[in-house]
């Protein structure tokens, strides 16, 4: 009987163990075993094949009473990480390969990938779908280059896969934000204030633009446009003015810089080069009090936006997408992501992923001059604008 592994990398989002349940229940029904693997590709990384007792540890064998209710949650079951296996960090390489490193590559990291393949020829998987970012599937290429079949499915609360229209876990996000937003007008306006919301998004400013524009927020920062900070106090200040309840509401991207100044980040760099993001909310909190006097109200929703149960839309694509991968595996294919495209299921080559970086079209939809989303012609539009 041919074996289907599945893992999930990188941050978690609602909508995955949904995911997963339904890959297995599809899987199952075509005559296939399923496997998961914990941690991402660091269950692969860490699976010591000298071990007997290492399989267990980071690999658990799924079925319809295994995954039976874990839908019922946000998050993973199987859990996950940021490791790389092709780009291991001195310290992240596993105590059993520590006598086993190959040579370093140029950025002194070391490449797993050999060890990575004899583990998933031990454990008898034929087909492997990591469920991930950019990141967790550029790795997934890597691996159909050695000679491994790949279908991967793309997840990111910041919906900034290259190559899809949607991934799962943005529609939650954006559904989080939005209530957060509102619940935070309460104490906002109770005390005449402006507040500063900081929502998820490194490359892309989606988040904040569409959560922004769905709240009636009054100004949004996204990280596709450096801003002019005291432009944003002088817009804000008179948004509070014109306020009868004298209060104003600002998002901002966690990946968004001032004019004069750069992302902020903190940290040493993950496995994948990037270090941790946030504080810009902090920052220009702070730089809008010292400007204008106004007493601010700072708030980073941050994991908040990706926490509990997801919502319908994303049950509805997190499922067809399991039902697609299967698809795609049992049809034989390989080194594909699972999509959607002007509102259609289809499927790309992994490595479009890497050809582009998807961030928001900020002449359609975003003005510049007053920091606030513009969609005044939704005719012809995807779902979500864009």
């Amino acid at each position: 009987m041919k074996r289907i592994g599945v893992l999930t990398g990188g941050g978690d989002v609602p909508g995955l163990n949904p995911c997963i349940k339904a890959l297995v229940y599809r899987a199952i029904d075509e005559g296939y075993e399923v496997v998961g693997f914990r941690r991402g590709w660091g269950g692969l990384l860490n699976y010591d094949l000298d071990d007997p007792e290492s399989s267990s540890q980071h690999v658990i064998k799924l079925d319809k009473q295994v995954v039976r209710t874990i839908d019922r949650t946000g998050g993973t079951f199987l859990h996950t990480s940021r490791t790389n296996p092709g780009n291991t960090r001195e310290k992240d390489v596993p105590a059993f390969l520590q006598s086993k490193k190959p040579a370093p590559k140029e950025n002194g990291r070391y490449d797993f990938t050999p060890h990575v393949m004899k583990v998933l020829e031990k454990e008898g998987v034929d087909a492997l779908v990591p469920i991930g970012g950019d990141d967790t599937l550029s790795y997934a290429h890597r691996l159909h280059e050695e000679g491994f079949r790949m279908v991967a499915i793309p997840k990111t609360m910041d919906n900034d896969v290259y190559g899809t229209d949607y991934c799962i876990g943005f529609s939650t996000a954006v559904t989080r934000s939005v209530e957060f937003i509102h619940n935070l007008r309460t104490s906002t306006g109770s005390h005449e204030r402006i507040a500063v919301v900081e929502l998820f998004g490194r490359n892309s400013g989606e988040t904040s633009l569409i959560a922004s524009y769905l709240a009636g927020v009054d100004r949004a920062i996204i990280s596709e446009v450096p801003f002019d900070c005291h432009r944003l106090a002088e817009l804000l200040v008179k948004d509070k003015k014109d306020n009868p309840s004298n209060y104003a509401m600002c998002t901002i991207s966690e990946g968004a810089a001032m004019t004069d100044g750069e992302i902020v980040e903190s940290g040493e760099e993950d496995a994948y080069g990037h270090k941790k993001l946030g504080g810009i909310g902090q920052r220009t909190s702070d730089y809008i009090k010292k400007i204008t006097g106004e007493e601010m109200l700072y708030q980073s929703v941050s994991y908040l936006m990706r926490c509990g149960a997801p919502d319908s839309m994303d049950l509805m694509v997190a499922v067809n997408y399991a039902n697609l991968a299967v698809t795609l595996i049992k049809r034989g294919a390989s080194n594909r992501m699972v999509a959607l495209r002007n509102g259609t299921y289809t499927s790309v080559e992994i490595p479009m992923i890497m050809e582009g970086v998807k961030r928001v079209d900020v002449e359609e939809l975003y003005d510049k001059e007053n920091y606030r989303p513009k969609v005044w012609n939704v005719e012809g539009k995807p779902l979500f604008l864009y």
